[in-house]
């Protein structure tokens, strides 16, 4: 027994189990979710439509090319209106049909699909081309009850299939693999297109392509789709590494070799797995459930150590390959579920649940020991869904109470005045200016049907299969008439018995036979919760029988001595000097001198890791700014970098309003900041010279902008104000560090608002909470600019002295 799982039960201790919900509870908590739901979805129509996403603090469109670029992220906005296609299913689950009629009608007559852009294969396919089908699947099925869409003429099938034809060119490889982005309008080939020189993709962008495309092939009668996804799915089968039976992270398109071989069920796998057994499920073909469990087996022998699931070496599977997981992992209790396997689905879902009371919502990622390692979410369903699916398999009332904890934590730290806003910082409730299309595709179908009941939906959900973006796809498309494309090579199936997997008899769970007590499932998750609390420790890190510890600790390591960069070089590990003065450290397994030393070199970064982790925790940690008065009220949160001098935020939080400028020269009239917070631009003088000269003018607190233009926490790293070389004891007000994109949306509430006032804090605090704490308003509002002060005369309207004092700071 794994050392991390016996001190799980050692640590357990049982409770009295929960209580069933009322009818009337859970219809009280359905009601509450529909209202959650047109509260996002209404205020994406009245200020982002036909922008493909809302962006719920500034109250406006994303529409790529006119905001920053976010990288990879944004290959998911390709100019079509991604939200609404992604919500066209919801509205008709959540039972509203005039608005689904309304929005098909829309999706007809605004969307364009020729746009010249490029777009990700994979998150158009799961959430565009799915969407249409899922919206499709909709219309047919209201339209055969006989009383609405009766209009309806497969128009959706018809754009469906135009967007299937432009996604097809990206296939056109050697291996059959899709390239990972392609232009609507010119495809992959040709200077025009600004793509097709990739060699790269993720297993899961080529894996999970054969939900849609099949679906697209039967509705159509057009089997080229079909046809191509079977061609990549069975080159990813394949090229899975024979021994452990494990497929890597990134694959090269061209010649299948395995860029990144470490192996989990999180980012970059996760729907791979998903689409083989669903592909099981809504085409029948029994090819896809063998599969998917001999990749099972493998999955429960190397990588899942109840209640963990850790990422491997797909050649040294015993070789943990990291030491945190990632939210995305969340979906994969659900997928046991459909396998049947409950028992270490309940196992996995209640350690993420833990975690999720812990930190409000699951982080981007978090360590074995359950902290934080990327502390974003961008409101994520993955848990959501698997809570659901557990709920359905058990009955249990119990994860009804878990959706609650969802729904109340939407509430009480994502939900702002125009939507729901992503976590910036799970630590600190800061917000990113962020809505995704997959909140409202996937968030609000699952928690709908957590708490719905059987009458409440307008049509059988049994009868549809749920791709990875909670699209609904009819079971009936098995009978639709299809080809029979040939698998690329000849392979031949285990032995089943050789695997040692028990649960190869199940492939659909039999409630009454695994739940003979009911009280199973909560004797199971009783000592999760009580590891959990109490922080379990790391697994120790796994070392071959005589093996000496690694030449170099890290704890040693010095960027500056030749031989210790000497030693790097002959484990595969390269330092890399970044443009803002860190050090990454990049490790390739197959440039070290020897089979040992890639293991050392490898358990070097493992060291390194826990090291670079070790130190971020005694940094500071990033603070928060909340508007608090109207409309916000509490529900705009920003990150913000702290100083090394001042207030310690952790034990002393204020809000006023009142906000003068810049900061550098001793300010004059006193009077109009005393007791306020000070606004300052950042530049011309050391930050803890603005933070005297404020103080000595009677501010109570400070906020530093940035005066890097388009500068962001979503890009940069936290920024820690540090002090200016002699004692900064004198300074005791808190300081706090905002970046020119957060700054401009305090500006913004400034110039819109006639009245604002904010919270400095260590993290955001509950609304009824943060009201409490507000000092009064002052009635004038003062600018400090280069040394001389300028105030506003009491005859102007709040917002007019807003404006002009704006207009007067940027000059």
């Amino acid at each position: 027994m794994p050392p991390v799982l016996f001190l799980l039960i050692l640590l357990g201790a049982l409770c009295s189990p929960g209580q069933a919900m009322s009818r009337e509870e859970k219809q009280k908590l359905k009601n509450q979710v529909v209202e959650m739901f047109d509260h996002a979805y209404q205020n994406y129509m009245d200020h982002a439509y036909p922008a493909d996403e809302l962006m719920p603090l500034t109250c406006r469109g994303r529409v790529r090319g006119l905001e920053p670029s976010r990288g990879d992220i944004d290959d998911a906005l390709g100019k079509f209106s991604l939200t609404l296609i992604d919500t066209l299913d919801t509205l008709v689950l959540l039972n509203k049909t005039t608005e689904f009629e309304d929005a098909v009608r829309r999706v007809l007559s605004d969307v364009r699909l020729d746009n010249d852009i490029v777009v990700s294969v994979f998150e158009t396919n799961i959430r565009v081309l799915g969407g249409l089908l899922g919206g499709h699947s909709m219309a047919v099925m209201l339209k055969e009850g006989g009383q609405h869409m009766q209009w309806y003429q497969d128009e959706l099938l018809h754009m469906a299939k135009d967007l299937g034809l432009r996604l097809l060119p990206a296939f056109n490889t050697s291996s059959g693999l899709p390239y990972p982005r392609v232009n609507l309008k010119h495809g992959v080939r040709g200077p025009e297109t600004r793509t097709g020189t990739e060699t790269d993709t993720c297993t899961a962008c080529a894996g999970t392509i054969i939900l849609e495309f099949a679906a697209l092939s039967r509705f159509t009668g057009d089997p080229v789709f079909e046809a191509h996804a079977r061609r990549a799915l069975d080159f990813l089968w394949e090229k899975r590494q024979r021994n452990s039976n494990l497929v890597g992270t990134t694959i090269n398109i061209h010649s299948g070799e395995w860029v990144r071989r470490d192996s989990g069920v999180g980012a970059g796998i996760d729907s791979y797995y998903e689409y083989l057994l669903k592909a099981y499920v809504l085409l029948g073909d029994d090819l896809f459930l063998e599969r998917f469990n001999i990749h099972y087996a493998s999955i429960m022998k190397y990588i899942s150590q109840p209640p963990l699931l850790l990422d491997v070496h797909i050649h040294k599977p015993l070789l943990p390959a990291r030491t945190w997981m990632d939210s995305l992992l969340a979906f994969f209790p659900g997928l046991q579920v459909l396998k049947g396997d409950i028992r270490p689905a309940i196992e996995t879902h209640e350690m993420l649940y833990q975690v999720t009371k812990k930190h409000n919502f699951l982080p981007e990622a978090f360590t074995t020991d359950f902290r934080v390692h990327w502390a974003q979410h961008p409101l994520r369903p993955e848990f959501a869904e698997s809570t659901y699916f557990l709920y359905k398999a058990t009955g249990d009332p119990y994860y009804l109470e878990a959706g609650r904890t969802i729904m109340d934590n939407l509430n009480r730290f994502a939900r702002v005045p125009c939507g729901f806003a992503a976590m910036k910082d799970v630590r600190t409730g800061s917000h990113e200016d962020r809505m995704d299309s997959f909140f409202l595709a996937e968030m609000f179908k699952y928690l709908f049907l957590l708490f719905a009941e059987p009458d409440d939906i307008p049509f059988d959900v049994e009868d549809y299969v749920f791709t990875t973006e909670a699209h609904l796809l009819p079971l009936s498309l098995s009978m639709a008439p299809h080809s029979s494309p040939k698998v690329m090579k000849p392979w031949t199936p285990f032995d089943l018995n050789e695997l040692d997997d028990s649960n190869f008899d199940w492939t659909c769970p039999n409630t009454h036979l695994l739940f003979p007590d009911p009280a199973f499932p909560r004797i199971l998750r009783e000592p999760i919760r009580s590891a959990v609390d109490k922080s379990c420790p790391r697994p120790a890190p796994y070392r071959e029988p005589g093996m000496g510890r690694p030449p170099l600790r890290a704890q040693d390591f010095m960027a500056n001595n030749p031989e210790h960069l000497e030693l790097l070089r002959r484990m595969g590990v390269s330092l890399i000097h970044l443009k803002d003065g860190r050090v990454q450290l990049v490790q390739h397994a197959t440039q070290a001198v020897s089979a040992v030393a890639a293991e050392d070199g490898v358990r070097f970064m493992q060291e390194m890791m826990e090291l670079s982790s070790q130190q971020q925790k005694e940094q500071l940690p990033p603070r928060a700014i909340q508007i608090v008065s109207h409309p916000f009220f509490g529900r705009v949160v920003l990150t913000a970098g702290p100083a090394q001098f001042g207030t310690d935020l952790s034990k002393s939080s204020t809000g006023v309003s009142g906000l003068p400028y810049s900061g550098c020269s001793e300010i004059a009239n006193a009077e109009y900041i005393q007791g306020h917070i000070a606004l300052l631009q950042r530049g011309q003088c050391m930050f803890a010279e603005k933070a005297r000269h404020i103080q000595k003018a009677g501010a109570i607190g400070g906020i530093v902008i940035d005066d890097n233009e388009g500068s962001s926490s979503d890009t940069a790293p936290l920024f820690q104000m540090a002090g200016d070389g002699r004692s900064t004891d004198d300074v005791t007000l808190p300081l706090l560090f905002l970046f020119h994109k957060e700054g401009n949306i305090l500006l913004e509430a400034l110039k819109e608002y006639r009245e604002v006032e904010v919270l400095l804090s260590d993290k955001a605090r509950d609304r009824g909470v943060t009201l409490s704490l507000m000092v009064p308003l002052s009635s004038g509002l003062a600018a400090v600019l280069n040394g001389r002060t300028r105030s506003l005369t009491c005859s102007q309207s709040a917002a007019e002295k807003a404006a002009a004092f704006l207009e007067e700071i940027t000059d």
